[in-house]
C-alpha cells in the first residue's frame, strides 16, 4: 500500500476530474500527433506514438488503473499465482470478439504471447524466465516460470512493446492484418495524412467505472483520426485556432499562448517523466564505457533543461531516476556523476580512454522540439571537450528505425514517463536499442526482478540505479512536465502519458 500510495502521489492519470454529466454519443475527433508512427504493430516498437494509436485497436490481458496498479483487461481477474511464485493461471473474459468477429480463446493468447516473446523487446526480456505457456482449457492460460519474476503482470499490462492479443491465425511477421479486440478498429491509413479508426460494434467493455486505462471503455465517438503534424510550431498554432480536438506534445514555452485561446485549453501532466540520452553500448565509439563517462562529465544537464523547457515551472534538475515521492526514489550512484559540466576534465578523461576524434553520432528529431534543443546544447559542450559531433536530425519514424541498427549511431535522444514498475524501463533489457548486456547488469536486474517482497525490491532497485550510473547505458537529463492541448468541446479526456480517447466525446 505504501508503494501504491507513493505512485498515486507522484503521477497524475487523475489530474482532471472525470466528466460527471452524461456524454453524447457520435461525432468524429481529429488528434494531432508528433508524426507518422513507424508501424501499427505495438509488439514491434517501443515508440510512444505507436502505443498511443494502437491501444485503441489492440488490447492486452492487463492494463493500469489511475493509481498505476495492474488491473485486468482481457483477463477476467488478476492471475492466480502458485505459492512458489512460478505458476500464473489466467482466466479469460468470455464473449470477447476480434474485429473479424471471431471469438477470443486461450489458443489466441498462447499464440500471441509466443509472438511477443519472439519479436517484442519486452517479450524478449521475459522470455528467459518463462518455461512454458499453455492453454489449460478454452478460457484459461497457464504461464510457468523458471523462477519468480515480479514484473510479469506489469510487462503484460504495458502498451509499449505490448503483449497484445491477436487471432491465432493472424500472427504474421511483419503484421499484415490489424485485427484486435479494442473499442475501435482500423478503417484506413494514408501515410503522412491520417490513421482512421472507427467504432467496433462488437466490442465488449468491462463493467463498472472507468479507472485510468482500466475499467469501462466507452465508445461515444464514431471515429478517431490521428493526423501527423511533425512541426511543433504548427501544432501550437493548430491548438490555438482549434483546428484539432487534441494536440499532443506542445512546447512548454507556448503554454501562456495556449492558455489564452478560446478554442483550446492546455492539458498538463506533472510530473510527466524525463528526457534521456541512450548510448550504443554494442559497437562504435560509445561502446567504451570510459568514453561514455567522459561524455557525461562534459555535459550540463541544467543548461540542456533550461534550453528545452525555459522555466523551472516545467522542469527540475534531478539525477535520481525516480523523483520524490516515488517509493522507488534513491540517489544511489548520482553524486559526482550528474550535471558535472566539466568539458576540460572531460577532454582529459576522453584522451585517457583512447578517444581519437571519432564522430559522436547523435540521433535526434525536431518533432519533439525539446529533444532537439537539448541536442544543440549537448553538441556545444561536447565540442568544448574536444569531441567531434555529428548531429543527425531526422523525423521520429526514421529515428526509431535507425536506432535498431547498432552500426548507425552512438547516442539517441528520447524521453520516458515515470513508469510504475522500473523493470519496464527499456534499457534494462539487453535486446533494447543500446544493448546493455554485462555481468553487472544481469546480476542486479535479475536480483531485482526475481524478488517479490515490495520492500526488498525497493532496496534492490537502488543497486540497479547504481549500476546504471556506473556503466552508463543511458543518461537521465532531469524531470519535466508535459503539455498537450484539447478542444473546449472535447470531454472525457484525462491527462495521461499515452492519451486515450475511448471515453472521449464532443459537445454539439
Amino acid at each position: 500500500m505504501k508503494l501504491r500510495h507513493a505512485l498515486f502521489l507522484a503521477t497524475a492519470l487523475v489530474a482532471l476530474p472525470s466528466i460527471l454529466a452524461a456524454q453524447e454519443r457520435g461525432g468524429v475527433i481529429n488528434v494531432a500527433t508528433i508524426g507518422e508512427p513507424p508501424t501499427l504493430d505495438p509488439m514491434a516498437s517501443t515508440a510512444d506514438l505507436v502505443g498511443i494509436v494502437t491501444q485503441h485497436i489492440f488490447e492486452t490481458l492487463y492494463t493500469f488503473d489511475k493509481q498505476w496498479n495492474v488491473t485486468p483487461l482481457l483477463a477476467e481477474a488478476m492471475p492466480d499465482i502458485s505459492p512458489d511464485g512460478k505458476i500464473y493461471t489466467i482466466k479469460l473474459r468470455a464473449g470477447i470478439k476480434f474485429h473479424d468477429n471471431s471469438d477470443m480463446t486461450a489458443e489466441d493468447v498462447v499464440a500471441s504471447l509466443a509472438r511477443w516473446e519472439k519479436i517484442a523487446s519486452r517479450g524478449k526480456q521475459v522470455a528467459g524466465f518463462i518455461d512454458s505457456i499453455a492453454a489449460v482449457d478454452p478460457m484459461t492460460v497457464k504461464i510457468v516460470l523458471k523462477q519468480p519474476y515480479a514484473p510479469l503482470t506489469s510487462l503484460l499490462a504495458f502498451n509499449n512493446s505490448a503483449a497484445i492479443i491477436l487471432p491465432s491465425e493472424k500472427q504474421a511477421e511483419p503484421m499484415k492484418e490489424f485485427i484486435g479486440t479494442g473499442p475501435y478498429m482500423l478503417k484506413e491509413r494514408k501515410a503522412d495524412q491520417y490513421i482512421q479508426l472507427v467504432r467496433f460494434d462488437g466490442y465488449k467493455s468491462r463493467d463498472g467505472e472507468s479507472d485510468g486505462y482500466g475499467g469501462a471503455r466507452h465508445q461515444y465517438l464514431d471515429e478517431i483520426r490521428f493526423v501527423p503534424v511533425p512541426d511543433a510550431n504548427t501544432r501550437v498554432e493548430a491548438a490555438v485556432s482549434g483546428q484539432y480536438d487534441y494536440v499532443d506534445s506542445i512546447p512548454v514555452e507556448s503554454f501562456d499562448k495556449l492558455k489564452a485561446s478560446s478554442a483550446s485549453q492546455p492539458v498538463i501532466l506533472k510530473p510527466f517523466g524525463y528526457p534521456v540520452f541512450v548510448f550504443n553500448t554494442k559497437e562504435g565509439v560509445a561502446k567504451n564505457v570510459e568514453v561514455r563517462k567522459a561524455i557525461r562529465q562534459a555535459l550540463s544537464m541544467e543548461d540542456m533543461l533550461a534550453a528545452a523547457f525555459g522555466s523551472t515551472d516545467f522542469y527540475a534538475l534531478d539525477g535520481d531516476i525516480y523523483p520524490k515521492p516515488f517509493a522507488w526514489n534513491t540517489n544511489a550512484g548520482v553524486e559526482g556523476n550528474y550535471n558535472v559540466a566539466d568539458p576540460e576534465g572531460a577532454a582529459t578523461a576522453a584522451k585517457a580512454a583512447g578517444y581519437n576524434g571519432e564522430p559522436i553520432r547523435i540521433l535526434t528529431s525536431r518533432q519533439y522540439e525539446f529533444h532537439y534543443k537539448m541536442a544543440q546544447v549537448a553538441a556545444e559542450y561536447l565540442k568544448l571537450a574536444g569531441f567531434t559531433v555529428d548531429l543527425q536530425v531526422v523525423d521520429w519514424a526514421t529515428l526509431t528505425q535507425r536506432r535498431t541498427d547498432s552500426k548507425l549511431w552512438d547516442i539517441y535522444i528520447t524521453h520516458s514517463p515515470f513508469l510504475p514498475e522500473p523493470a519496464l524501463i527499456g534499457s534494462l533489457s539487453p535486446s533494447s536499442p543500446g544493448w546493455w548486456d554485462t555481468p553487472a547488469r544481469k546480476t542486479v536486474v535479475d536480483a531485482f526482478t526475481s524478488e517479490v517482497d515490495p520492500q526488498k525490491r525497493i532496496a534492490l532497485w537502488a543497486d540497479v540505479q547504481k549500476a546504471m550510473y556506473d556503466e552508463l547505458p543511458y543518461m537521465k537529463i532531469g524531470d519535466f512536465n508535459a503539455v498537450s492541448a484539447k478542444s473546449t468541446k472535447l470531454e472525457g479526456v484525462d491527462p495521461a502519458p499515452w492519451p486515450y480517447f475511448w471515453n472521449a466525446s464532443v459537445t454539439k
